[in-house]
């Protein structure tokens, strides 16, 4: 027990300190959690971090994978099928041989099976340094889908091909056509049993008018699909993946505002946390394996670890530059030509494969008798530590100098939403303007209010010429904010004073807060 305080006090102060020096230094969390772990793990009198490998893909990779695809677009990802598929099957499938064919080769009495489940646990990548990156640099959209896309699928391929291989060792035997069969199975009932769960879900929680047991139900739903997927046999996060989707295709029309407010930031928080903590084990693991592994030399471990970083790195730039234009001899129908992507844009998506959380989880979770498991550990480090340093921290660089041009497709979307819901409210006004339950008066304002809306928003949209009109809605906004301040400090006097209690201050706090949301200063 006293092993286990010092530890989760380092973690938490870990996680608070390095996502703060991320935010002042400007660099992806993930790359600095990674470091703040390494440097953690050799902190004298800190113990070894030892987690139940069964425990590790089931505590940790449900959510994360449920709530990926719950933000995934259907559309986007129907659209780019073909790009997104060639990533995360093919490359997926294509790293995993080679660099299972060169760990065989060059480690002595590596089998087969212990080779092939390196290679899947290194090839999926991890978007989250890539994606914050691309985002903060104005990266077209299309290629933050891309990525985002090819990370929600290529897990399950990693994955199921890591089974695959875990289960090829455990039985001594490995048969191509039967491992592709397998593969093949796991992924389509995989699909099966999460379109099935996410189903349910959906119909249970459309019955359901309460925002916390909702948030309960959605956290639920990432276990209720992995867990029954894998006692079955299929791939489990495929199951995850596809539940999140399907039920974050219908969430619009299964929570109320309340829970939809509550639920994203409760989410966003957990997802956090749960990468924070992933990525800071990595680096907790480098100390133990180093010790476990003390027969060998540092300097051929090092060779080895950079020798599969080499190839992690090397197949995936290759890929970009090779398969598109042969997929492109045979395709080519207008609409894909119309999507094709240049050199600058391949050279982008190829130098953003950084591996992380998924990776590492894999890892742990191989049987504590797996052939040469800590070596597999430190050479999963090794690409994780690897890709996210080197190619996390030279990323923005390429990019400027890419200069890659924002299509600025979000916005225009986003503008085009706007204003058909502020012509629908008008619509919608002019509807109830006879109703008896409506006063002219009140109709009028809201009238004037929504106009006031279009025209701002035609304004910005180059539809209109600006008469001043953002101006005046930009000092309508700050005019607001203050008066919400003067309202917030009366309560605060009031609670100090003894005049009301906590409770009902939190109360007004909250309405108040949610005013402040909408306001776009």
């Amino acid at each position: 027990m006293h092993e286990i305080e010092p530890l989760l006090l380092a973690l938490m102060m870990a996680v608070a300190g390095l996502s703060v020096l991320a935010r002042m230094v400007r660099v992806p969390y993930p790359i600095l959690l990674v470091l703040g772990g390494l440097v953690l793990g050799f902190v004298p009198g800190m113990p070894a971090v030892e987690l139940p490998p069964e425990l590790v893909l089931v505590a940790f990779l449900p959510p994360l994978l449920y709530w990926s695809g719950f933000f995934s677009s259907p559309r986007d990802l129907r659209a780019d099928a073909r790009a997104i598929s060639l990533l995360a099957v093919g490359l997926v499938l294509a790293t995993t041989v080679a660099v299972a064919v060169l760990a065989h080769a060059m480690v002595e009495g590596m089998t087969w099976p212990a080779a092939f489940a390196l290679g899947a646990i290194v090839s999926p990548t991890d978007p989250l340094a890539a994606s914050a990156i691309g985002r903060r640099l104005g990266v077209p959209r299309r290629l933050l889908t891309l990525l985002e896309g090819e990370s929600l699928v290529n897990d399950a391929t990693a994955l199921t091909a890591y089974r695959v291989a875990v289960a090829a060792a455990a039985s001594g035997s490995f048969v191509l056509w039967q491992a592709g069969l397998r593969f093949v199975v796991m992924a389509a009932g995989g699909v099966v049993v999460g379109l099935l769960v996410g189903w349910l879900v959906a119909e249970l929680r459309r019955r359901l008018d309460d925002p916390v047991v909702e948030i309960v139900v959605s956290v639920f739903t990432g276990y209720a699909a992995y867990l029954p997927a894998e006692l079955l046999g299929v791939s489990g996060v495929l199951a995850a993946v596809t539940a999140g989707v399907y039920v974050g295709w219908r969430a619009p029309g299964l929570s109320s505002a309340a829970t939809r407010l509550l639920g994203f930031s409760f989410w966003e928080v957990l997802v956090y946390l749960a990468n924070a903590v992933l990525f800071i084990l990595v680096g907790l693991q480098l100390r133990p394996i180093l010790e476990d592994l003390g027969g060998t030399a540092v300097a051929v471990l090092v060779a080895q670890g950079a020798a599969v970083s080499a190839v992690v790195i090397a197949v995936r730039l290759g890929w970009g530059f090779s398969i598109p234009y042969l997929v492109r001899l045979i395709d080519r129908r207008p609409s894909q030509v119309m999507r094709r992507a240049g050199a600058r844009e391949r050279l982008m998506i190829g130098w953003s494969g950084m591996r992380g959380a998924v990776s590492l989880a894999a890892a742990l979770a191989l049987p504590l008798d797996f052939p040469m498991r800590n070596l597999i550990l430190f050479l999963t480090f090794s690409v994780i530590l690897a890709t996210l340093v080197l190619q996390g921290l030279t990323l923005p660089a390429l990019i400027r100098r890419l200069r890659l041009e924002d299509d600025d497709s979000e916005e225009r979307e986003e503008l085009k939403g706007r204003l058909a819901a502020t012509y629908a409210a008008l619509d919608r006004l002019d509807e109830l303007a006879g109703a008896d339950w409506t006063r002219d008066d009140t109709v009028e304002r809201l009238r004037g209010m929504y106009e006031f809306r279009r025209r701002r928003l035609k304004a910005r949209g180059g539809y209109l010429e600006d008469d001043g009109v953002e101006d005046r809605s930009q000092a309508y906004q700050r005019l607001l904010r203050e008066l919400l301040g003067a309202q917030r400090d009366a309560i605060v006097r009031l609670r100090n004073q003894g005049k009301i209690s906590n409770d009902v201050m939190h109360r007004i706090e909250r309405e108040l807060d949610l005013e402040d949301s909408r306001l776009e200063i």
